[in-house]
């Protein structure tokens, strides 16, 4: 069979598809309009583009926003919620936090379960997993029949303290599947073992609200593979950057939330490992959104938790994620006059249709995409290669007759504002991951991808005060080529609050050991086979009398030595390292264990490209253009370089632009680049602040 494997990564605007074969090395690429009405048109003609046969793939890998955007969007299934008796708010009251104290028109969370579709289970597990209030079985086949009559087509089950004994959600599952048979049935032990209740039941709730569409996705998927003449392995990405199979992804949908960003952040790993960087930001902008991500010391930072769809209003997902911050800033986000005629670029996005004014598709409001093109950082002519042309006139009025006019503008000062705001607002999503973690930004290099994210790159640096910026080789396809190196991953959380000094270890080693066969289980139940398995473990730890929790990455020989002061000393560090203080003399204590089970893929090389000098060879010059840059007063005239000419060594200074097939990389004055052996292009911004 072929060796070629294959991955599609569909978002807000465009899917993107990237092939890897690794008989000869070529790596295909292709991007298109993605196809919100049908998802699979959009990766069939991807796939189309690459000039490949599915039935040649042997390993395909799929990152996809339809979990995400069912959630957002509030397009899920009608779902009910199972609860322990006495506890049918919990899901409603949550944490009861309120951030802006003063603002009269704060809204808090709407569940996704409304109050009359969640019933109450009389059974009652103690804390630490023993059956106070025995479960009845007649009673949820009587509930599994009101159910049915009332069209539900999901339930999300959360009897309380499941975590540590999860044997009445598991009958409850059981016969819900055998009365309900066609419902989607999820219980929350299945997601997290892990306590805190109102995390809990939001996670169980999500899962099953986005069950049935997520079901349905991939089944079409799949029929579709199989019409073609696939015969190979098919896998979801998760929002670890790790693959699981087909059928764990339609059981635990709520795993790929963040499947596409979490992919670029291992495209960004895997970047920065070849050229030797350890601290990277790894900044995404595409069409819809902006997204930005840690690798710190070699290794993407994780979280155990997130919080989808903001703060103020946001529903918890307690599962192992890539700690990802995220804006509404995109090349699709839309500029509009607020009251008071306050320009605003986003949240709202123009997609993929109609698309921006200048797609000619219908799109009447100026974006981010438009304003690029008005200020000539776009080709009209070379838009994706010249696949699709840009109507400049359409952003022009659409620029005028929204921005421009209104506020006495010029086409080319409107849309100046536009990207200065913008550039503002994504800047939040690198601070996000790096200062509110107490992170320097300033210390590591900005990796910037997707296909919008080059031509704001200099003006995001400047705006967080970095220095170094790298944009690799195809940046619009980024995403689907980091799905390339992503390995198997399961990961596992146990809660067993202990005090560090009188932890049992013999009892730790023994849970660890049992989520550690449990991965290697998962592993060796996929079609792959991974060239080696590695086990990493971590430990939530706090202070005693702290609410809150840190992990921390703790080897096995921590725990094997029993050394209770090693564990200590490397709590204390990440501690000082999150919240600037550190307790060394207060006990601690641990609160879950943690293990990641990887097995590890063969992933493809990387290239190095031609040696040149450090002129540009005269061939890689394109047509020069008029382009605006403030800085410069207004228009002025602009080297313009075709990337796939470039060679290593050569160096480039600003005012410069550098076009390839799915992205422009816009070189500021004052700023410059360097082509290294690899082809990225490593720039130095200028003056900190334009």
């Amino acid at each position: 069979m072929s060796q070629t494997r294959l991955a599609a990564d569909i978002g807000g605007t465009f899917t993107d598809v990237a092939a890897f074969d690794e008989g000869s090395g070529r790596l295909l690429l292709a991007k298109t309009l993605s196809t919100p009405q049908a998802l699979v048109d959009g990766i069939e003609r991807g796939v189309a583009k690459t000039g490949l046969a599915l039935a040649d793939v042997n390993l395909f890998l799929h990152g996809s926003t339809v979990a995400i955007n069912a959630l957002l969007e509030r397009t899920g299934a009608r779902t009910a919620l199972l609860v322990t008796a006495g506890f049918r708010d919990i899901y409603e009251i949550g944490r009861v936090n309120r951030p802006d104290s003063y603002n009269l028109f704060f809204g808090k969370h709407r569940p996704l379960v409304e109050r009359a579709l969640r019933f109450e289970v009389h059974e009652r597990l103690m804390a630490d997993g023993s059956v106070r209030t025995p479960l009845d079985d007649a009673e949820i086949r009587s509930l599994a029949a009101d159910l049915r009559a009332l069209e539900i087509e999901a339930v999300g089950i959360l009897l309380l303290h499941s975590y540590k004994n999860p044997a009445h959600e598991i009958r409850v599952r059981d016969i819900l599947r055998e009365e309900m048979p066609e419902a989607f049935i999820s219980a929350s032990y299945e997601l997290s073992r892990e306590y805190r209740e109102f995390e809990r039941v939001s996670t169980v709730a999500a899962n099953a609200y986005i069950g049935p569409k997520v079901r349905n996705y991939i089944d079409e998927i799949e029929q579709h593979l199989d019409a073609a003449g696939f015969c190979g392995s098919f896998f979801v990405v998760q929002s670890t950057g790790g693959l699981f199979g087909a059928n764990q992804a339609r059981a635990h949908c709520v795993r790929m939330l963040e499947s596409g960003p979490a992919a670029g952040v291992i495209g960004a790993r895997a970047t920065s490992r070849a050229i030797g960087l350890e601290d990277v930001i790894a900044f995404d902008m595409g069409g819809t959104s902006a997204k930005a991500g840690v690798i710190m010391k070699g290794e993407p930072l994780t979280t155990g938790s997130a919080l989808i769809g903001g703060y103020e209003r946001a529903l918890p997902i307690q599962i192992a994620m890539m700690d990802i911050f995220e804006v509404g800033t995109g090349g699709g986000s839309i500029a509009r006059l607020s009251h008071g005629k306050t320009l605003r670029v986003g949240p709202q996005s123009a997609g993929a249709a109609p698309g921006p004014a200048c797609y000619g598709l219908g799109g009447t409001e100026p974006t981010v995409t438009d304003a690029n093109l008005l200020l000539g950082r776009l080709d009209p002519g070379h838009f994706l290669g010249g696949e699709m042309p840009l109507d400049e006139a359409a952003a022009e009025r659409a620029m005028m007759a929204e921005i421009g006019t209104p506020l006495g503008l010029s086409a080319a000062e409107a849309s100046d504002g536009i990207l200065r705001i913008a550039a503002t607002a994504m800047s939040y999503a690198v601070k996000g991951v790096t200062t509110e973690r107490g992170l320097d930004a300033g210390a590591f290099t900005l990796l910037v991808y997707g296909g919008a994210g080059p031509l704001h790159a200099s003006l995001v640096a400047r705006e967080l005060g970095i220095r170094n910026v790298l944009i690799p080789p195809a940046p619009g396809h980024f995403s689907a080529t980091g799905m390339l190196f992503a390995d198997l991953r399961h990961d596992f959380v146990h809660t067993g609050i202990m005090q560090l000094a009188d932890a049992n270890f013999a009892a730790i080693e023994a849970e660890y050991r049992s989520m550690i066969e449990e991965g290697l289980k998962a592993v060796a139940e996929t079609a792959a086979r991974p060239e080696e398995i590695v086990v990493a473990r971590a430990a939530d730890m706090r202070y005693v009398g702290q609410e809150h929790a840190v992990t921390v990455d703790i080897s096995e020989t921590f725990f094997h030595a029993q050394d209770r002061a090693g564990i200590k000393r490397r709590f204390d560090d990440l501690h000082e390292l999150r919240y600037g203080t550190c307790a060394p003399d207060e006990p601690a204590e641990i609160v879950s264990l943690r293990t990641t089970v990887t097995g590890v893929t063969a992933k493809p090389g990387f290239e190095h490209i031609a040696e040149g000098s450090p002129e540009p060879d005269p061939g890689a010059a394109l047509a020069p253009r008029q382009v605006y840059f403030r800085e410069a007063g207004g228009f002025i005239e602009t080297r313009v370089h075709d990337r796939a000419r470039l060679r290593s060594g050569n160096r480039i200074a600003g005012p410069a632009l550098i076009e390839e097939h799915a992205s422009t990389t816009v070189v500021f004055p004052g700023d410059a680049l360097t082509v290294d052996r690899y082809g990225n292009l490593l720039m130095t911004v200028g003056s900190q602040r334009a």
